[in-house]
Order: structure tokens, then C-alpha cells, then sequence
């Protein structure tokens, strides 16, 4: 059988030579044991709508990706409301998909994010663009916070922060029974993040970790929450078809209120900054800042491109800030040999009493191990979404362009073949030799890959790495292991070396 092929793009890798074929079309002949999407195994469209809509699929993503693996492979279609999903749970299929990308590659459908900002006259940022528009955007961006040598000028303002988060820690320690558990954890990291995101994107604070938190913060904190309920509203209102929307109008309009008080927000605080830059500039004074400033004085993005990134930036900061810090206190809480071994590390490497800054993380292995070990069994999202900008075979299948992917990164996390004994924390699988193992691992790209990877994610490392060493830093009086250690099933109660 002839393999009618309009040719084979190779694309070299560490992990060795992908070959991945451009076709003419779907309709074609494609050679010996190329299978079609008709012939890919995969859940019904009936089993879909019962598993999400009527038993809360949209919380439990992570555990019907592993159930859907075991039951229709590494590879399966399904049918998500209007939405046509091939779904990759496959380390090297993965590496496949990604190592082919073009210059700009295409987010999965994204089409209720674009037609809120068309609704409402908004521009859109750097997760919801798209093209041309996106390579812009990120060009602009990326020259501030990509580089950890880039983001190593906001270690001040995080460490400030920081010395707020431990106060609080302290303060809510003693109110404790034990004087030493923090309960309720998530909030307090919850508020952190913010602050510690809002002193780059705002260039202010907003003293969310004040006794008294200011009125507008506390607007803001609403904000947030709904936001982050605004995960399930989002895929709600991407799987109901635009003509069921008078008959089930809530998630809709869940979705656009989120996004009115997400974009008013960052209206605020922008606007605030232009005042204060506009203020200096009419009194001959020199204008100092970050990221923010830069925006504004290049004038390289419009004033709404720039609402719409900082809106969008704070929408994934946040978020994979608090939770990842979480999960890593937890789980060194429950793993106390792991925590003495970073407690001595740091001890080693930073001595007492000393504030760390971004120049210190590189000499601590295993507190970035300690990082990627937990963003491989607690990843802020179970996957990421592509669009094919060619056909493309991939695990024996023809998946014509324009089909939605869904990379499956929870599920590879867990595989045993890439990951041995992948239910258990153990941060030294990810060192070589005393040193971080900086060998690529399709198996856990937490923050993606390639050019379309999280553009926030050295920000993210930093204010994680830089609160994890100060909450585990040894500190007068302080005697290690002499605590008892309790185990939880959810980081909502921690006990910390050093705090």
C-alpha cells in the first residue's frame, strides 16, 4: 500500500529522532497500519455527559483521565458537549506532539474566553491569544520574566512578603492548642500568592496578610475565589451549546461576572500605577519599576492589551503559587526524613538567620527537587490543550488538523515505567549526583514546553523555592525533629522545621 505522504518532518530530540507526518488529508490513504479516528477506542458521548454533568466529573478530571487510560489506552477520542477531544497519556506521544509544534502554536478550544472579550470590547492576553497577536504579546513579555536572571530583581519585594506569611504563621501558631500546627493553611498560602503576585504584576501591595485586611482587598479575595470556582464554570460553559444557554443561563453567567471583576481589578491598579508614572514624569522625576512600568512607558502594547495580560497573569500566578506551596509543605510535613534533609541542606548552604535570595536557590538541589516532585503528583492543572496545525500520525493513529488534544500530564506523572514507585514522594529521583537532573522528562511538564510553555513559571519558582527555604530555614532555639509529626490527608494542617 503506497504512503501518499505530502512529507515527514524529523525532529531531533535529547530522547532521540520523532518522525512525524505531514499529510495532504484525512480522506487519504496513509500507509500499513495507520488507523483512522473512527477506529480509535474512546468513551461514549451519553458516558461524558453523565460523568460530568451528573457526578461532578469537572472535580474529579484527574481521576477519570487515569480510569479512561485503563479502560481505552494511551490514546482515545471522546465527545465533550459540541467538543471533539483526542486525548494523549503517552510520555513519548506527548514528546511527539510538542517537538512538532510551529512557531505559534494553537491552545485547545478557547472559544467562551474569546467570545466574553468580544461581548465585552476586551482585548485579549497571553493565555487567550492566539497567532500573530500571541507572538507579539509574548515577545514583549518574555523579555522581563522568562529569565531567572530576569526575575531575580523581585527576590525584595517576595522577600517582604514573605516576612508577612511568617508573622502570620507565627501568629496563628499561637492561638493553637499545641502552639505549633497552622491550620487552615490554604488560605494563608492563598493570600501569600496573592500578595507576592500582585508586588510584580501591581509593582504594590495590598495587604491581604494584614490583622486588618483593606476593604478593596477584600473585594479582590472574593474575586479571586470566584475565579478559582470559575474552573468548572468555564468548562460548563464551553460544553453547552450557545442555544441551550436561555434554558440553563447560570454558568454563562457565572463565567462573565468571574471575568468582570478579574478585568476591574486589574483596571484599578493599572490605571493607579499610569497616575503615579504620569505624576513623576510632569516633575521631571526618574521612573523606577518593573514589569508594569515597563509596559507603560514602552507603549510596545496597548493600555488594554495590557489589562487583559495582567488580568490573565494573575489568573494562572495565583493559583499555581498557593497550591503547589500546599502540597509541599504537606507532603514534607508527612515525609519528615525528606524535611530533615532539606532543613540540613539549607543549614549547609545558607547558615542561619540569612534571608535567601534567587542567587542562593541554585546551590539548593534539593529544595528544587523537592519543587518538581511535587508538581509531578499534584499538578496545578491534569493536562494541556493543543489544536493540530497539520495532520499528524501519532500512536498509529491519522489525527487530521484542526482536532483538539488533550496531553494528559496527570496520568503520565503516575506511570510507573517513566516514574518507578510514581505513588511515592521521593524528590532525589529527580537528582543526578548530589545535582539537579536537568534531562528533559515528558513524563511531568507541569508548566509545558517549548515556546508556548508558562511564561510566569521563574516567577512561580521563585516565590515557591523562596518561601519553602524561610519556612524551613533553622532558626535560634529551634531543635529538629523533636516535634511529633501528624499525618493528614489534605494540606490543611502543617508542621514545619524552622517556622
Amino acid at each position: 500500500m503506497s504512503l501518499l505522504a505530502q512529507g515527514s518532518r524529523q525532529v531531533w530530540g535529547r530522547r532521540g529522532l520523532h518522525q512525524v507526518s505531514r499529510l495532504w488529508g484525512a480522506g487519504q490513504v496513509v500507509g500499513e497500519g495507520v488507523k483512522r479516528l473512527e477506529e480509535m477506542p474512546g468513551p461514549s458521548t451519553l458516558t461524558n455527559l453523565l460523568e460530568f454533568f451528573c457526578r461532578d466529573g469537572f472535580s474529579r478530571i484527574h481521576e477519570i483521565q487515569q480510569k479512561h487510560v485503563c479502560e481505552y489506552g494511551h490514546i482515545f477520542k471522546s465527545h465533550f458537549g459540541p467538543q471533539f477531544v483526542v486525548s494523549i497519556a503517552d510520555r513519548d506521544m506527548v514528546a511527539q506532539v510538542l517537538r512538532a509544534e510551529r512557531e505559534a502554536p494553537q491552545r485547545a478550544n478557547m472559544e467562551s474566553w474569546q467570545e466574553y472579550r468580544d461581548l465585552r470590547g476586551r482585548s485579549t492576553g497571553l493565555i487567550s491569544a492566539e497567532g500573530k497577536k500571541w507572538l507579539e504579546m509574548r515577545s514583549v513579555l518574555r523579555q522581563k520574566i522568562l529569565k531567572p536572571k530576569d526575575v531575580a530583581i523581585y527576590s525584595g519585594g517576595i522577600n517582604a512578603v514573605i516576612t508577612d506569611l511568617m508573622k502570620s504563621i507565627h501568629t496563628l501558631r499561637a492561638k493553637e492548642e499545641d502552639r505549633e500546627t497552622v491550620t487552615n493553611v490554604n488560605d494563608l498560602y492563598f493570600k501569600y500568592s496573592m500578595e507576592a503576585v500582585a508586588t510584580i504584576l501591581y509593582e504594590c501591595r495590598l495587604g491581604c496578610l494584614d490583622e486588618c485586611v483593606p476593604q478593596q482587598t477584600m473585594e479582590y479575595i472574593e474575586a479571586l475565589e470566584l475565579m478559582f470556582s470559575m474552573f468548572k464554570t468555564t468548562m460548563y460553559a464551553g460544553a453547552i451549546p450557545k442555544w441551550l444557554r436561555p434554558f440553563i443561563p447560570k454558568p454563562w453567567r457565572e463565567f462573565c461576572r468571574s471575568w468582570d471583576g478579574l478585568f476591574r481589578f486589574s483596571q484599578i491598579h493599572v490605571t493607579n500605577r499610569l497616575q503615579e508614572i504620569e505624576s513623576s514624569l510632569n516633575s521631571g522625576e526618574e521612573v523606577q519599576g518593573g514589569l508594569l512600568t515597563c509596559l507603560l512607558l514602552s507603549k510596545e502594547l496597548t493600555l488594554e492589551e495590557i489589562y487583559a495580560n495582567m488580568t490573565e497573569m494573575l489568573l494562572a500566578g495565583v493559583d499555581t503559587t498557593s497550591f503547589t506551596l500546599s502540597w509541599a509543605t504537606y507532603l514534607l510535613a508527612r515525609n519528615p526524613k525528606v524535611q530533615q534533609s532539606v532543613y540540613t541542606e539549607i543549614l549547609q548552604n545558607l547558615g542561619k538567620d540569612v534571608v535567601p535570595v534567587a542567587e542562593d536557590v541554585p546551590t539548593m538541589p534539593l529544595v528544587r527537587a523537592v519543587l518538581k516532585e511535587t508538581l509531578r503528583l499534584f499538578p496545578v492543572l491534569p493536562g494541556n490543550g493543543r489544536v493540530t496545525q497539520d495532520d499528524l500520525v501519532v500512536g498509529g493513529y491519522l489525527i487530521p488538523k484542526g482536532t483538539q488534544l488533550a496531553l494528559c500530564h496527570y496520568s503520565t506523572s503516575y506511570e510507573d515505567g517513566y516514574f518507578p514507585t510514581a505513588d511515592e514522594f521521593r524528590p532525589e529521583r529527580w537528582l543526578r549526583q548530589g545535582k539537579l537532573d536537568r534531562v528533559e522528562n515528558f513524563g511531568s511538564i507541569p508548566f509545558g514546553y517549548g515556546i508556548r510553555s508558562c511564561i510566569g513559571r521563574r516567577v512561580a519558582e521563585l516565590e515557591i523555592h523562596l518561601a519553602l527555604i524561610q519556612m524551613e530555614s533553622p532558626k535560634p532555639r529551634e531543635k529538629v525533629g523533636k516535634r511529633q509529626h501528624k499525618e493528614k490527608k489534605k494540606p490543611n494542617s502543617i508542621f514545619l522545621i524552622g517556622v
